[in-house]
């Protein structure tokens, strides 16, 4: 079994080349005022991004959590992360599910906030205590030290950069000009005192949509290993982050990549492209190997493991100290 000590480099770089399920044409995201990320090389070839950075982190998260159940996956039970809860003791949010993580306003707005704060200790008369701020996120929330974290409701100095990022890109992209009609089966037209109006939902609306072609489509992965190293949490947190993060690259790559529903992507074997020569772990060795990396990293976590905050919407989280 693979005993995953991280490699001696500083980052780990991996890419898998990916293919539409079905035909040849995908949508990327999109973005607010901007639409699909298409941008054109020195060389002339338009490249287009598929999936942002921060879309990419969101659903290396999706893959550890059970919707059904609303608890982590199973080869992961044993993970430090929050549980925000309504008045009526209902689930109500998680620090893996919020996009800010433990700076989530349902955290900030709960007594849990209080414990958060003590545990990081900071003293803003006196340099951070970096230490501190790591041991809470691992205590608390370990994903934050993979996933990254700013703890602003705190201090404006609380700050854990990514250290495990993705993005997807598309080279030689085409795009593919379609549309359609939403038909209406009563009223095909607006009246023609232009009471009723396709912004309220009545009349035919023809729409536009734009869908691409490319030549290659490459998912790439970086995993800055001596980022987790700094946070000199010992060589069995060391193991663990690095195995939770092939736990994620290859789940997603297995079961996370129908991004939309005209985006269902397939993906070759990953490539290690840094440093040369390393194979990356299977899906199967790593989640054979995490509950014993989990237990073995037991004493950096809080106990029991998952911490349960209340949400008070009356209360108001206090900056600083």
């Amino acid at each position: 079994m693979n005993n995953f000590t991280m490699p001696d480099a500083p980052r780990l770089l991996i890419q898998a080349t990916l293919l539409p399920a079905q035909g040849a044409r995908f949508q990327p995201t999109g973005f607010p005022d901007v639409g699909a990320g298409v941008y054109t090389l020195p060389n002339g070839r338009e490249q287009l991004l598929v999936e942002s950075a921060q879309s990419v982190a969101n659903r290396l998260e999706a893959v550890c959590w059970d919707e059904a159940s609303q608890e982590l996956v199973k080869p992961l039970k044993g993970l430090t992360y929050v549980r925000v809860t309504a008045a009526d003791g209902s689930l109500l949010t998680t620090s893996i599910q919020e996009a800010h993580r433990l700076n989530s306003v349902y955290i900030e707005r709960s007594e849990f906030f209080e414990t958060l704060k003590a545990a990081v200790a900071f003293d803003e008369s006196r340099p951070m205590d970096r230490s501190k701020l790591i041991a809470a996120l691992a205590r608390y929330d370990v994903g934050c030290l993979l996933h990254g974290v700013f703890l602003e409701s705190i201090a404006g100095t609380l700050r854990v950069a990514r250290a495990l990022s993705g993005f997807i890109e598309a080279d030689g992209v085409t795009r593919v000009e379609t549309g359609g009609v939403k038909n209406d089966r009563v009223r095909a037209s607006k009246d023609s005192e232009g009471e009723r109006t396709a912004a309220e939902g009545f009349g035919n609306v023809p729409f536009h949509r734009t869908e691409f072609v490319a030549e290659t489509i490459v998912a790439y992965f970086n995993l800055d290993l001596e980022q987790l190293r700094g946070y000199r949490l010992g060589d069995a947190m060391e193991r663990l982050l690095y195995a939770l993060s092939v736990f994620k690259i290859q789940s997603f790559l297995e079961r996370g990549l129908r991004l939309r529903t005209a985006c269902d992507l397939v993906a070759a074997p990953p490539i290690v492209r840094a440093p040369a020569g390393l194979a990356l772990p299977s899906l199967s060795e790593t989640v054979a190997a995490m509950p014993g990396l989990i237990d073995a990293a037991a004493s950096h976590f809080a106990s029991p493991p998952v911490t349960t905050a209340a949400y008070l919407p009356e209360k108001k989280a206090k900056k600083g100290k």
